[in-house]
């Protein structure tokens, strides 16, 4: 994973995303899906962008079926933001990166 991304599984997601001080953006996506592919770039520019004050984590839904089951994710890519272990913001498909960081800010707050 490029920059300060990390890769989450189900086994990790508690530790690395539930239990986080900071808030934490979760890109759900798979390797086959175009949309996903097409924000990667824009998650990366978040994840250099917002540093120290956001976490940024990836997870493969075709690897990791547990956890969006649990979060009821029925399309990818899908960008969760929790705070407190709380699912705060999600975003559903490529979206402009405008609109990421308009619920990254409201989150932060």
């Amino acid at each position: 994973m490029a920059g300060n991304i990390t890769e989450v599984t189900d086994s990790s997601f508690e530790q690395v995303v539930i239990k986080s001080d900071l808030p934490v953006l979760v890109d759900f996506w798979a390797p086959w899906c175009g949309p996903c592919r097409a924000i990667a770039p824009v998650v990366e520019e978040l994840s250099n962008e917002y540093g120290k004050k956001l976490k940024i984590a990836k997870c493969n839904v075709d690897d990791n079926p547990k956890t969006p089951g649990k979060y009821g994710i029925r399309a990818i890519p899908t960008l969760i933001i929790f705070k407190g272990g709380e699912v705060s913001e999600q975003i559903t498909g490529a979206v402009a990166k405008s609109q990421i960081t308009a619920a990254i800010d409201k989150v932060l707050g």
